[in-house]
């Protein structure tokens, strides 16, 4: 009968555990989804060589919206998108409309772009490459505002769902993501899975669970482009193949993918529906081990910041410059100079800042959020997560903003596609001055010091 005494004990505990109190609730959160799959098979955004508009869906697209609350009352609202990126004109929509309706500042809203490649294309200076611009234009228009109005719904739908809640934080690691910038023979890079290049492979993930301890929402990341597919239908890549198997595998949870900087990030191997799908699953399968950690909790009060800083272009040209380039036997070369002329000659001059969104998020003393607009290459978030000294730091790019490829100063004098040669797809000017990574980054440190 010895062993009874050693068995009791055993139940007692398990008893008491399982007895346990689910912690006292320190926040409200509220979360909401809606569709936004185009009505139309209207053109896809992502790549140049595209001859013709969508044929299909292959998987819908969504929004999604999670409202914070603390202890005195202050908010913060995250939307996520399966979509291209966050042309500037709908931030600025969406935070005005978000600020008058619901009393949510600018500042306390982010806005974040999955940045698939098989979604529709919304920004309306984005269809010069297209079969018929005119008409893209007027398609892209349409749906942009759609999307505005639906985005600013699902803040209030799930400012109305908010229910006492908990945080906890952890993550994991995730490893089909590599480098793509391969240096080659010629002195330059090339667009090819760089084996030993730099990577950020955590898997942030925050979880919200209501006041009985049913889980409510995953906010995921990483750092990775979603161009694993590359065909004609409409689909959320391996970003949303990873939200729906986990909310398929958690009835009633709401999953948020949110993009990190993965300007110089692939998914590899690439290019197949079934690799998206195998992606999406080991993704979420990251996930699923994140949330079998013992997940720190969070407490305390929201605290945000925002910026838009004057990001400086590299030397502009002049029009004889351009007049010349447009002369060039290289399509790009030209075509990109007969755009940038146009735009001096509408406009007068050419600027020579771009208003680039910064913004610092703080949960409590132990989380730091960091969203950058843009492209922005992996380099950013490495660097962030060293120098600020927070117990948690979480580097997101493409919120709030997605004008091109923010490159750090190592990429920058490399150059490439994502050096600044990418630019050369739009209208800026010419590439970024030299002094962007370290613009980008002070004025990250500095809106942190500001929470002190």
């Amino acid at each position: 009968m010895k062993w009874l005494l050693p068995v009791l004990l055993l139940v007692v505990t398990a008893f008491i555990v399982a007895q346990a109190p689910v912690p006292a609730p320190a926040w409200k959160v509220g979360v909401a989804s809606v569709k936004i799959t185009p009505d139309t098979l209207m053109w896809m955004a992502g790549y140049a060589g595209r001859t013709k508009p969508a044929e299909g869906v292959e998987l819908d697209l969504f929004a999604k919206a999670l409202v914070l609350e603390d202890g005195q009352g202050g908010k913060f609202a995250l939307i996520t998108m399966d979509l291209i990126g966050v042309p500037r004109n709908v931030r600025l929509f969406v935070a005005a409309e978000v600020e008058k309706q619901y009393g949510i500042a600018p500042a306390r809203l982010a806005i974040n772009a999955s940045h698939t490649h098989s979604g529709p294309e919304l920004r309306t200076t984005s269809t010069h490459g297209t079969d018929d611009p005119a008409q893209r234009e007027k398609e892209a228009a349409a749906y942009t505002a759609q999307l505005q109005a639906r985005l600013v719904a699902l803040v209030g739908e799930a400012l109305k769902k908010a229910v006492p809640a908990t945080l906890h934080f952890s993550q994991a690691k995730c490893g089909f993501a590599m480098n793509r910038r391969m240096p080659n023979a010629k002195g330059g890079y090339d667009n090819f899975p760089n084996p030993d290049g730099p990577v950020d492979h955590a898997v942030p993930v925050l979880k919200a669970a209501d006041a009985q301890g049913k889980d409510l929402a995953y906010v995921f990341g990483y750092a990775c482009h979603c161009t694993t597919l590359g065909h004609q239908k409409f689909s959320g890549d391996y970003a949303g193949y990873a939200q729906q198997a986990l909310e398929q595998a958690h009835p009633g949870v709401t999953a948020l993918f949110m993009n990190g900087c993965s300007g110089d990030q692939n998914p590899y191997p690439r290019r197949t529906m079934e690799l998206a799908q195998t992606h999406g699953r080991t993704l979420a399968t990251a996930v699923e081990t994140a949330l079998t950690t013992r997940m720190k909790p969070l407490s305390g009060d929201i605290r945000a910041a925002y910026k838009e800083i004057p990001l400086a272009y590299d030397t502009l040209p002049d029009r004889a410059q351009l007049q010349e380039k447009m002369q060039s036997k290289t399509r790009l070369d030209a075509d990109h100079a007969k755009r940038v002329l146009a735009r001096l000659e509408t406009d007068g001059s050419l600027p020579q800042t771009y208003p680039y969104p910064v913004q610092v998020l703080r949960l409590g003393p132990d989380l730091t959020w960091v969203t950058l607009g843009g492209e922005v290459v992996v380099d950013y978030s490495l660097r962030l997560k060293k120098e600020l000294k927070d117990p948690i730091v979480w580097v997101s790019a493409y919120t709030n903003d997605v004008p091109t490829y923010i490159p750090s100063l190592r990429v920058w004098k490399e150059g490439g596609y994502e050096g600044g040669d990418a630019m050369k797809w739009g209208t800026h000017p010419t590439r970024w001055s030299p002094a962007v990574e370290d613009h980008i980054i002070t004025t990250v440190k500095e809106l942190r010091q500001q929470m002190e």
